[in-house]
């Protein structure tokens, strides 16, 4: 089983649909022509779905504070460090873990799980993600240097 897909709403479908394409990667799906929805593919064509929902749509901002959601997309590690040139180049501010700027993964050591976050046009909060092949170590949230450090010390 796997989620396959996922709304939420944006303030702009033509923005957003731009950022999912040209910072996620995510490729067009499908422009609902008599609703302000836009679909992206989140992995293989027909395999996962996002859904960005404009305003007045049925999951769209509606009048009042909007909601902020999390989006994790799972990457290879070295994928998961080139987005963060990528999005740097960008202008796009990479999060660790507790939300501190940084220019490396936070590591969860539970999982364990390399990550960076970021937020799109709306404030969402996006996740690059790669489950790392080490043994856990649920006493360890920290930088991926200081987590190689600690798991491979020979080769430091």
């Amino acid at each position: 089983m796997h989620l396959y897909e996922t709304h939420i709403p944006v303030s702009d479908t033509k923005a957003a649909e731009e950022f999912y394409r040209e910072v996620v990667g995510l490729p067009f799906a499908y422009r609902d022509p008599t609703r302000d929805i836009v679909f992206m593919w989140a992995d293989a064509k027909e395999k996962a779905m996002l859904g960005l929902w404009g305003p007045n749509t049925e999951y769209g901002k509606q009048e009042g504070a909007p909601q902020k959601h999390h989006l994790a997309f799972a990457f290879p590690l070295d994928e998961l460090f080139a987005a963060i040139t990528n999005l740097n180049e960008k202008g796009i501010e990479v999060l660790g873990f507790s939300g501190e700027k940084t220019d490396e993964p936070t590591v969860i050591g539970w999982a364990p799980a390399a990550m960076i976050y970021f937020r799109d046009p709306d404030g969402h909060m996006l996740e690059f993600i790669t489950i790392l092949p080490d043994t856990p170590n649920a006493s360890f949230n920290g930088r991926y240097s200081e987590w190689k450090k600690m798991t491979n010390p020979r080769h430091n």
